[in-house]
């Protein structure tokens, strides 16, 4: 329950997708202050019971969402974060065992960590869903509309691979409505390498700041929350674990994925041009070596 989790908190009853939510912290007061706090907000949101609750508790709910670990500080790397993150998704997994709803893992570095919190619970790999890029994603759409003079909404385009520094933006299939953004009156290619660094810095740039990114990843998580439960079958970037696509496995990236209320139902690979296949090999080895150095720091 620190920024991010209370912010997703928030965004969760504004959704209105649940009859109760139940929260939980190391510091056990702030999960019940926190609880408390939402509760008094009850007038102004969908019908809800807030309440704090052990971990344990936390296997009969349809959705268990971590957000646990220490955060990003300035000029830090994902990959650094993970070794005091693992062994806190090592103790979250065994109070979770015989879980049997969905896992969605917010924590950073959130590929690697995707792929253990999936070994270490036994859940299978459509179950347990990483935030991703699909924040990248919205952040590219969000830079790409503002350069445009377009609303976000109707820019689509796409971030794959590592959520971090080998982020891959997929500029060959990117639109603008029905057009593709290559053709668009007034795009240049030259823009390109620029959006792309912004939106890789852009959780630096708000961490060197404030210290922290939280009210983004609540609205997407909250989102993502929201389309699982209500089976929306839409198709959007999360990470999940590979099980042979591009001929990868046993790591977690993001690909365009449909979900449902099962979780991930089809993960899809979109044709890439040779320049973004190369990118993606490229990010794969980078979470595969930060998962090598994980499964050593954490035996």
């Amino acid at each position: 329950m620190g920024w991010v989790g209370s912010s997703i908190a928030i965004s969760i009853l504004q959704s209105g997708i649940v009859k109760e939510l139940l929260l939980n912290d190391i510091q056990k007061d702030i999960a019940e202050g926190e609880a408390l706090d939402l509760n008094h907000s009850s007038s102004f949101l969908p019908s809800a019971k807030v309440r704090s609750a052990e971990i344990e508790e936390m296997k009969t709910c349809r959705a268990v969402i971590v957000t646990a670990g220490r955060g990003g500080k300035p000029g830090e790397s994902r990959p650094e974060l993970l070794r005091e993150n693992i062994e806190i998704a090592r103790n979250i997994s065994r109070k979770l065992i015989g879980f049997e709803g969905l896992l969605i893992v917010v924590t950073n570095p959130v590929d690697a960590l995707t792929h253990f919190y999936r070994v270490y619970t036994g859940l299978p790999e459509h179950r347990v869903i990483g935030t991703g890029t699909f924040l990248d994603s919205a952040r590219l759409r969000e830079i790409i509309g503002d350069r445009l003079k377009v609303d976000a909404k109707s820019i689509h385009a796409d971030v794959i691979g590592e959520h971090g520094d080998t982020a891959v933006v997929m500029w060959s299939r990117a639109m603008v409505g029905s057009i593709p953004l290559r053709s668009w009156d007034g795009w240049s290619a030259d823009y390109e390498n620029d959006i792309e660094r912004e939106v890789r810095n852009a959780a630096q740039e708000i961490i060197k700041r404030k210290g922290a990114t939280n009210h983004a990843i609540g609205l997407v998580t909250a989102t993502l929350i929201k389309w699982l439960l209500r089976d929306e079958r839409r198709v959007l970037t999360v990470a999940v674990e590979l099980t042979g696509q591009y001929g990868l496995k046993n790591i977690a990236l993001s690909l365009p994925c449909l979900i449902s209320a099962d979780g991930i139902e089809r993960i899809i690979c979109p044709d890439l041009t040779d320049q973004e296949t190369e990118k993606l090999m490229r990010s794969a080895r980078e979470i595969d070596k930060t998962i090598q150095n994980g499964a050593q720091s954490g035996s």
